[in-house]
């Protein structure tokens, strides 16, 4: 047993204690030496990937430049000049097919496509999409295609076919002529590199592992709408999260320690006992004062189990403005990043640490920033101790689903809903209620507060597929009562997924337009609402002679539909069929709609038995009012259509388009005839009047003021402030709101002839070109 000193302190121990104290310090500094060079092999992997990136971004640009030249040159050359302007389309096509080796297959067609579309499914969506493509761009354009039963390099260019006019030349080419640089270059084992078209991957290789994080190293191909990921493994952090190079440190002090220890006697001599039995031990230094003379390095403290924390953002560097009134929306690399992804996270899962909450299902929608964002998320989520139920790919509805089909309760979509690509946003629901205004406000503060709760133990992750549960979920509740032909058009938004299927599975014809999920969205914005996002549908609806087409905007919580002749029929005539048919079954039951809604829609409600009650605008803003008021239906101008009677409550547009098309098939008329018995209105598009930053709000409510005084030229209306102002008059009626997601005024109009709009328009104008002096209003 050995002796203590003076003060009581322990000495450093026998001959036995110094050899396993040199060993134990040994094997310290080899461990973290070992960590140190795992870590920079691991970034050495990155610096070798991103060479491999470049090196095969390089020649497959060179190779589609090179396709692209080759079909122009040919296209002008003497033999297919002649055979053209003969009008010879088979001639055409063997000129082409001589004068490039290797070719596999050259078409000529008309430019109507008439050939094409007789049977799109049998042609190949992605070879009409190509066709069509160089048809708008009277351009020659190349895409991955699907043909002879694989992948191809498919090239089109426009031509004129002698008489018969405008035409198309096809080419199919191996897909080896586009990526044979990927067999020439050395991509790491342990990275990953793909090519991609949309969300498809052409080629990939190395570890499938790192797939999802791959966009944040992507780099385009030019304008062909082909990318190529990049991702390399995460550098995993040493003991203590320590990095490569604090690794390094730690190694050589504790090896040091040893080596003077074992060799330095002079400067730390070691214990040694007296020749005699009972004498003192020699003085030597006690444990405190060894340490005393070697500090120890100071390392943070890192909880067991517990995903490393995101390095580089604190509270305060996070943009107050991201955080908007019925979610949280921000421009991704600027505004959203992933270590802002995992404070929110964090946030989200202080809140439900609070409420006694402990399950989230989380999925995103098809944005290339998704999978990096989502991951992020979810780290954070599990920090606080969540555990987490990843669906993957899937509309912002379908994350809905899942939070009542698994019985969580809770949910986070990863969404930037209609916003351009390069913005990214969370919708999230805690507890059954979906967050907004305060409670949105709430989370900002909690991450700038550092109000943010670390669980002991971090929690789960699962991964779930829930699309197929989605689809027979609706398709076991309604089924047509006769087929009809319906073009899906999902803007190249995450709806696209489902929206054939689900249509199929309910008995419908489907044709899908764009419903190839493409995050950077190459055809046209997913917005519905805009009239102009759906001229490619009104013409495919024509061309198919369809019953009707269907539009949904990027993360599926919204629907807009057209008519065979071409008409758009807005959300709030979709709305008055939806409220018929609900009130068939539960007469006196509530609709809610919003303030930018038709005057026509109230009186409609109370025809057909319900009532009606006007709200602000909003989805979340919508969902918490229906549960308040145990409305069995709701509806927004920008379709959002939330149903109670036989669903859950929540905005869904595929569903909404499953319910729409179960009243059409009802009826022995054309939808287009069930339409025009609706009542209607002169009215004009919502209207937008761009404003200075954190300005709307504050004109609003002087325009309101001012609107509200005893000699106001709107005293003879019917005001409503609950959401800007309202002005209804006997024959029609005017809005000014503010909107709560950009710096703008939202203004609506709607009579019952032109006369009268012009006069309610002329009134809010001159009310409001005070407040904005030198201002072009635009109506």
């Amino acid at each position: 047993m050995s002796k203590a000193t003076a003060d009581g302190q322990p000495r450093l121990a026998s001959k036995r204690t110094g050899p396993l104290l040199v060993a134990a310090l040994v094997l310290l500094g080899l461990w973290f030496g070992w960590s140190a060079v795992r870590q920079w092999r691991q970034a050495s992997v990155g610096t070798s990937l991103e060479q491999s990136r470049d090196e095969i971004v390089t020649g497959v640009d060179a190779a589609l430049n090179g396709q692209l030249a080759q079909l122009r040159k040919l296209v002008k050359s003497e033999r297919v000049t002649t055979a053209l302007a003969n009008g010879d389309a088979e001639a055409t096509a063997v000129a082409i097919r001589e004068g490039w080796p290797g070719t596999e297959d050259v078409q000529v067609l008309l430019a109507t496509l008439d050939q094409a579309y007789a049977d799109p499914k049998a042609f190949g969506y992605s070879r009409l999409a190509l066709l069509e493509a160089a048809n708008a761009g009277d351009t020659v354009v190349a895409r991955v295609v699907r043909d002879a039963g694989g992948q191809r390099l498919g090239l089109a260019a426009p031509v004129v076919l002698g008489t018969q006019g405008p035409a198309l030349v096809y080419v199919r080419q191996p897909l080896l002529r586009l990526t044979a640089t990927f067999d020439q270059v050395r991509v790491p084992d342990e990275g990953y590199l793909a090519l991609r078209q949309g969300n498809h991957n052409v080629i990939e290789q190395g570890s499938v592992a790192l797939a999802d994080g791959a966009e944040a190293l992507a780099r385009p191909l030019g304008k062909s709408g082909l990318r190529l990921a990049a991702a390399v493994p995460d550098i995993e952090p040493g003991p203590l999260g320590l990095g490569g190079i604090p690794s390094a440190i730690v190694a050589v002090l504790l090896l040091a320690i040893a080596a003077m220890l074992q060799f330095g006697k002079g400067r730390v001599p070691l214990p040694r006992r007296r020749a005699s039995k009972d004498a003192d031990v020699e003085e030597g230094p006690t444990l405190r004062e060894s340490l005393d003379q070697i500090p120890l390095a100071v390392v943070p403290a890192v909880t067991e189990g517990a995903p490393p924390p995101m390095p580089g953002v604190v509270g305060q560097d996070v943009p107050a403005d991201i955080f908007r009134a019925y979610d949280i929306r921000g421009v991704v690399g600027r505004e959203l990043t992933p270590q802002v992804a995992a404070l929110i996270g964090q946030a989200i899962g202080s809140v439900m640490q609070v409420e006694g909450l402990r399950e989230i299902v989380v999925g995103r929608d098809g944005r290339l920033s998704g999978p990096e964002l989502t991951g992020a998320l979810i780290e954070g989520l599990r920090r606080a101790g969540c555990d987490v139920i990843d669906i993957g790919l899937a509309p912002t509805p379908v994350v809905y689903f899942a939070s009542y089909h698994l019985r969580a309760g809770s949910c986070v979509a990863v969404t930037g809903s209609h916003n351009p690509a390069d913005y990214n946003g969370f919708k999230i629901v805690v507890g059954g209620e979906t967050l907004s205004g305060d409670a949105i406000t709430e989370l900002y503060q909690r991450i700038r507060d550092g109000q943010l709760h670390v669980a002991a133990e971090p929690g789960s992750l699962q991964q779930r597929e829930v699309n197929a549960d989605y689809i027979q979920r609706i398709a076991d509740d309604v089924q047509l009562d006769r087929p009809l032909k319906v073009v899906a058009d999902a803007g190249n938004g995450v709806a696209g997924e489902l929206a054939q299927p689900l249509l199929e599975a309910i008995g419908a014809e489907v044709i899908p337009l764009y419903c190839d999920v493409d995050g950077t969205f190459p055809n046209h914005h997913p917005d519905p609402s805009d009239p102009h996002n759906l001229e490619d549908l009104i013409q495919t609806v024509k061309r198919f002679d369809a019953d009707i087409g269907l539009a949904f905007d990027g993360d599926g919580d919204r629907l807009g539909v057209v008519t065979r002749e071409g008409k758009i029929i807005y959300a709030d005539r979709l709305l008055m069929l939806f409220a018929a048919d609900v009130l068939m079954r539960n007469p006196g039951a509530l609709v809610i709609y919003d303030v930018k809604c038709s005057g026509k829609l109230s009186d409609y409600v109370l025809r057909n038995g319900g009532s009606p009650l006007m709200w602000k605008t909003g989805h979340s803003l919508m969902k918490a009012k229906m549960r308040e008021t145990d409305a069995e239906l709701a509806g927004e101008m920008s379709g959002h259509f939330f149903f109670k009677e036989r669903w859950f409550g929540f905005d869904d547009g595929l569903y909404a388009a499953a319910r729409l098309l179960e009243i059409l098939a009802q009826r022995e008329e054309t939808p287009s005839e069930i339409f025009e018995e609706l009542p209607d209105a002169v009215s004009t598009p919502e209207l937008k009047v761009p404003v200075e930053s954190g300005t709307p709000h504050a004109l609003v409510s002087l325009f309101v003021s001012a609107a509200q005084v005893e000699d106001s030229p709107f005293a003879g209306a019917r005001l409503s402030t609950i959401d800007g102002l309202r002005a209804d008059f006997p024959d029609g009626w005017g809005l000014l709101r503010a909107s709560n997601t950009t710096p703008v005024l939202v203004l609506r109009f709607e009579a019952d002839d032109e006369a009268a709009l012009e006069r309610i328009k002329a009134l809010f104008r001159e009310q409001l070109q005070p407040l904005l002096p030198g201002v072009a209003l635009g109506f």
